[in-house]
C-alpha cells in the first residue's frame, strides 16, 4: 500500500476538530511521513508541515537534490501556485523551493515553500508575511485527496 493511501486511511480513522493540532505519522519501508494537521473534516483538512523522511536522501549530492527538487516542481502543479526552485546551499545540500509567483493580497504574500535536504527530509510548509513584519507558519488548506496526492508525490520524488 502507498503512502498516500495509508494516509487516506489515517484520516479516515480520525474524527474531524478544527482546533488544536493532531500529527498523523506513517511508515513505508525506508520513509516515514509526518503531517501536522490543524483541522479535519470530510472534504478537506488544513495542515501546517507535510514532511517526509528517507534515508535515500542522505547519499545524494547537491546536483541529485536539484534533480529531485525539479522534479517536484514539475509534479506539484496542482498547488495554489505553482512552485520552483529557488536557492541551493551546495555547502548545507538543501534546495529551497517557493510558490512562483506567490499569492499576493493588498497587505500580505503568501506562499508555500519546500524544502529538499540530503539530511533524509522533504518539508511542504506554507508562509504568510505581512508588509515590514516577519514571516509566519499558516495552515495550508487542501482537500483530503490533494492532501494524500502530496504524500505519494513526495514518496516517488526520492526513487
Amino acid at each position: 500500500m502507498t503512502l498516500g493511501a495509508k494516509l487516506e486511511q489515517a484520516l479516515a480513522a480520525l474524527g474531524a476538530f478544527s482546533s488544536g493540532e493532531q500529527v498523523v505519522e506513517i511508515d513505508e519501508g525506508t520513509q516515514k511521513l509526518s503531517c501536522e494537521l490543524t483541522a479535519l473534516d470530510t472534504l478537506a483538512c488544513a495542515f501546517t508541515r507535510l514532511a517526509l523522511a528517507d534515508d535515500a536522501l542522505t547519499s545524494l549530492s547537491a546536483d541529485e537534490l536539484k534533480h529531485t527538487a525539479g522534479k517536484l516542481s514539475s509534479r506539484l502543479t496542482y498547488l495554489l501556485e505553482p512552485i520552483s526552485p529557488i536557492e541551493t546551499d551546495a555547502h548545507g545540500c538543501v534546495v529551497q523551493l517557493r510558490s512562483n509567483p506567490p499569492q499576493k493580497d493588498s497587505d500580505r504574500t503568501s506562499y508555500y515553500e519546500l524544502l529538499v535536504a540530503r539530511s533524509g527530509q522533504i518539508s511542504l510548509t506554507r508562509y504568510t508575511r505581512a508588509a515590514g513584519q516577519p514571516r509566519t507558519v499558516v495552515p495550508a488548506q487542501v482537500t483530503r485527496e490533494v492532501l494524500a496526492r502530496l504524500a505519494g508525490d513526495l514518496a516517488t520524488a526520492t526513487s
